[in-house]
This record gives structure tokens, sequence and C-alpha cells, in this order.
């Protein structure tokens, strides 16, 4: 079974989503090494050195996906200077970069499952304290957690069409 559609989305021969969210975003940040770098971040690298040696990328390639995901907002930079050296950027995640941590663990929980071994990829991702394994995947604002078939697509702003007063 797949998701549904609702409303106004029901007969999806009547539309054609160009402004689709996915495709937008994948857009912005869908590189590997993007990616990669964004895992770092989360782990807690924030200096240029830092992310090239640990992703094993270029200085080529590291600095313009830094520059990148700076403009769009997923990094600020913050000057440092160690004694003796000429002041450079650390980059920090904002809540926009913080924002898409569930999308990063979902990629290593699918890997883990369906890429690696049968014992799993070489990290997870657990709870502090009581290391229990954190499971990333579709929930209500509730926190009730859903399977596939719960899930229905909804006309969201202008899709949704004139609304009744």
């Amino acid at each position: 079974m797949a998701i549904t559609f609702e409303g106004v989305l029901a007969d999806r021969s009547t539309w054609t989503l160009e402004n689709c969210s996915i495709a937008m975003t994948m857009d912005l940040i869908g590189t590997r090494s993007s990616m990669v770098i964004l895992r770092e971040a989360f782990y807690g690298t924030t200096r240029f050195d830092d992310f090239t040696r640990r992703t094993r990328l270029t200085d080529a390639i590291v600095a313009a996906r830094l520059k990148d995901l700076t403009e769009i907002g997923l990094f600020s930079r913050r000057p440092y200077r160690e004694p003796g050296q000429r002041t450079r950027s650390e980059y920090l995640l904002t809540d926009k970069g913080r924002d898409l941590l569930p999308a990063v663990f979902a990629l290593m929980q699918w890997g883990n499952k369906y890429v690696q071994d049968e014992e799993g990829g070489p990290l997870s991702l657990v709870e502090r304290g009581t290391g229990e394994p954190v499971i990333i995947g579709p929930r209500t604002a509730s926190g009730k957690n859903l399977e596939l078939e719960d899930l229905a697509i909804v006309a969201n702003g202008d899709w949704a069409g004139p609304r009744d007063s």
C-alpha cells in the first residue's frame, strides 16, 4: 500500500507538482559531499581542515560546499584565531541546519539496514544515557508512530483552494 492523497489531490491526473519540496531540497543540498559535511557538523566538526580530513574530500570541494551551505543558511561563520596564525572561520550549524538531523540520520538508519552487513553499519544513533536506539520515522505531532499505510497527503496553502468562512 502507499500514501493516499486526499481532497483536491485525490485525482492525481489533474495536478502536477512543479515546486516539490523534496526536489527543491535536493537541488540545494543533494550532493554526497554536502551530506558528509553535514554529517561531520552533527558530529561536532567546525573547522575547515577537520572537515577536509574527516570527509576525505578535497580542499576545493569542502570550500565550495561550505560556501554553498552557508549561503543557504545551514551554517554560520564565526572567526577564530590560533596563537601566531591568521584569523580563520569556524562553521556552526544554524537552527535551519540542525533541523536536517532527521533527514541525515534517516539515511544512516536506512544504510545500516540495507547497505551494510547483517550487523549494521559502524555507527548507531542512541539516546545518551540510556543507550536505547533512536528510530527515525513517521510520527504525529503528538508522538504516535505511523506506518506508510497510515499516511495521507493533503493540499497546503494555495493548493487547498478557497476556504469556507
